[in-house]
């Protein structure tokens, strides 16, 4: 079983896909209280630090497998003001002080599309040339979310660094495999469970994949689907996107219906049996800002594989 350590976990997607892939974790660094009570509240025997990551010494796990984790995106995010180096949420000089500490094997980071924008071309090749520095090959790709049996238009952005000598093991994973359901099929069950007579008709309608879900920031009032951009998008799909329902359509209700957090959960990857901790802002930021636990698990499963193969050297003779 190959070991890793978590950054910034929050609600579990990253950490969940990695457990399926073949990691165990070590510990898992989260500052948000209600966070981290979703993390043991879903695996009791997880080791949760609730810590601020810019502050937590990693010297404790040097060697490990993995370091993984998700910054935080608005610094990157074309929703924000994409500040970058000047954000005070930027991570990335924090993450890469725990790569210089716990000298991992490999390294995953994931984060927005907005990083790959020319903006930040020097702030890429910054991290890059810093991880190079400390004896890794590191490249960045974006991937979609969809590719990987995920009912959602959600791009993503990884990092993955491994240790010279093995890079050359490592390749991206591209598509799973899994074809993505329509919104309408995917939420089906759980939209129709209070009998909504609407329900068969909705589904009909809701027939791709949904716009990308946005968790947004603590900075911002309740929870909602996104800019408005997004919320016409939903709109599209007969999906209300002002804000989130505490439970399904009652069996008489007319209009657009809104979306609880368990239905944004399983647009998201989530497995039903995981659960949020805190009131329904905070479950919502959780499952919004989360990196789908299929795509991870992807990630995961080729960085295992080039972390479990033995380069041979020839010996010159």
């Amino acid at each position: 079983m190959l070991e890793s350590v978590e950054m910034c976990a929050g609600a579990g997607g990253q950490a969940l896909g990695l457990e399926q892939a073949g990691f165990e974790h070590r510990a898992l660094i989260e500052i948000d209280h209600h966070a981290c009570a979703t993390l043991r509240l879903n695996r009791s025997a997880w080791s949760v630090f609730e810590h601020d990551l810019e502050t937590f010494d990693g010297r404790a796990f040097r060697g490990i497998d993995l370091l993984a984790g998700g910054l935080p995106c608005p610094p990157f995010s074309v929703a924000g003001k994409q500040l970058g180096t000047a954000d005070e949420r930027n991570l990335f000089p924090a993450g890469l002080r725990l790569v210089d500490e716990i000298r991992p094997r490999a390294v995953l980071i994931e984060n927005v599309r907005g990083i790959l924008d020319p903006v930040f071309s020097d702030y890429r090749q910054h991290i890059v040339s810093t991880l190079n520095k400390l004896n890794y090959e590191a490249d960045w790709r974006l991937l979609n979310a969809s590719d990987f049996g995920v009912p959602q238009l959600r791009p993503r952005v990884a990092l993955v660094a491994i240790e010279r000598g093995s890079a050359d093991q490592f390749t991206w994973p591209t598509m799973s495999g899994v074809q993505s359901t329509s919104v309408g099929e995917a939420l089906y069950d759980l939209i129709s469970s209070r009998g909504w007579l609407g329900a068969s008709e909705w589904a009909k309608c809701a027939n791709s994949i949904a716009p990308t879900i946005v968790g947004g920031s603590k900075k911002h009032g309740g929870p909602d689907l996104g800019p408005s951009r997004s919320k016409r998008a939903w709109e599209a799909l007969g999906v209300d996107g002002m804000g989130i329902a505490d439970e399904a359509p009652s069996p008489d209700f007319i209009g657009l219906p809104r979306l609880t957090v368990r239905m944004v959960a399983r647009l998201q990857g989530f497995p039903d049996a995981w659960r949020f901790s805190g009131k329904k802002t905070s479950a919502y930021r959780q499952v919004g800002n989360a990196f789908p636990p299929p795509v991870a698990r992807a990630l995961g499963e080729h960085i295992r594989a080039c972390l479990s193969q033995r380069k041979v050297y020839k010996v010159a003779v």
